[in-house]
C-alpha cells in the first residue's frame, strides 16, 4: 500500500516515515525540498498516484492570521482535488485540540478552515487532533516573551511526547477511515505556567516566567477546558512529562 505523507521531513512527519517503512510499507516523504509543494499544486498529480493513503502535516511557515488562513485553505484544496483525481481512499490530517473552542486566535481559525475542507471533500478520512508537543514548549515560551519576561496564563495543558503522537498516527494509517475527529492527549493535567518554568529551568533559561491569566495564546485567552482534550474518550500517550524532561535534560 502506498503512503504519502505530506510534510514527511519535519518533527512528525520524518519519525512516521520511518514508523510505516519499518512496519514494511510503501511510504513517499513528500515536501518542496522533494518537488512536491501543496501551496502552489506543484509535483501533487505524480506523488499521488497510485496512493492509498495520504497523510497531510504541512505547517504554514507564517502564522500571522491572513497568510496562515490562505496557507491552509489554498493547500487544502490543492491537496484534496489532486486525491480525488489519484482516487486515494483515506485523508489524514493532524489537527489541534481546542480547534473547534478558540475562534479568537487566528492560526486555530485556519485549522477550522482545514477541517471543515476536508470534511466536504467527499474522500474518508480521518481527523486527528493533538495537545500540544513537549518538544515545542521552548518556542511557545518564545511566543509569550516581550523579550525579558514571559508572561504565561495559569490554564491547564495535556502535552504529550511527539513519539506518541506518530505512533496513533501510524495506527490510523493503518486502520479504516473513521469519518470523525478523535484526539491524542499526554498523560497528565500540567498547569501551563509552571509547565513552561520547568522547560525553561531545564535548559538554564533565565528569563522570568510571569502567570497571567490574561496572557494570549496564538490571540486567544485560555481557561482549564481550552487545551485538553474535550471528547470522552481520547486516545492518551504513555509518556509522562517528568520522563521526557529528565531524559532532555541528560542529552544536554
Amino acid at each position: 500500500m502506498k503512503i504519502v505523507v505530506i510534510g514527511g521531513t519535519g518533527l512528525i512527519g520524518s519519525k512516521l516515515v520511518a514508523v510505516l517503512r519499518q512496519r514494511g510499507q510503501e511510504v513517499l516523504a513528500a515536501s518542496p525540498d522533494s518537488g512536491v509543494n501543496t501551496l502552489t499544486g506543484e509535483g501533487l498529480p505524480e506523488a499521488l498516484s497510485g496512493a492509498r493513503v495520504v497523510v497531510d502535516l504541512a505547517n504554514s511557515p507564517s502564522f500571522e492570521d491572513t497568510a496562515v488562513m490562505k496557507f491552509f485553505e489554498t493547500a487544502g484544496r490543492n491537496l484534496l482535488a489532486a486525491e480525488a483525481a489519484a482516487g486515494v481512499s483515506h485523508h489524514l490530517a493532524l489537527s489541534v485540540v481546542g480547534t473547534d473552542r478558540l475562534p479568537d486566535s487566528g492560526y486555530l481559525r485556519a485549522k477550522m478552515a482545514q477541517e471543515n475542507l476536508i470534511k466536504a471533500s467527499g474522500i474518508p478520512y480521518t481527523i486527528l487532533r493533538s495537545t500540544q508537543f513537549f518538544e515545542f514548549m521552548g518556542r511557545v515560551a518564545d511566543s509569550f516573551s516581550d523579550g525579558k519576561t514571559i508572561r504565561v496564563p495559569p490554564a491547564l495543558v495535556q502535552p504529550i511526547f511527539s513519539d506518541d503522537v506518530v505512533a496513533a498516527l501510524a495506527d490510523l494509517v493503518l486502520g479504516a477511515p473513521a469519518n470523525d475527529t478523535l484526539e491524542v492527549a499526554g498523560p497528565e493535567k500540567l498547569r501551563f505556567d509552571e509547565l513552561i518554568r520547568r522547560v525553561l529551568g531545564n535548559n538554564n533559561d533565565a528569563r522570568e516566567v510571569t502567570t497571567d491569566v490574561h496572557a494570549r495564546y496564538f490571540g486567544t485567552e485560555l481557561n482549564d477546558q481550552s487545551l485538553v482534550p474535550g471528547s470522552s474518550a481520547p486516545r492518551i500517550g504513555a509518556t509522562r512529562f517528568e520522563s521526557w524532561l529528565t531524559r532532555s535534560a541528560s542529552r544536554m
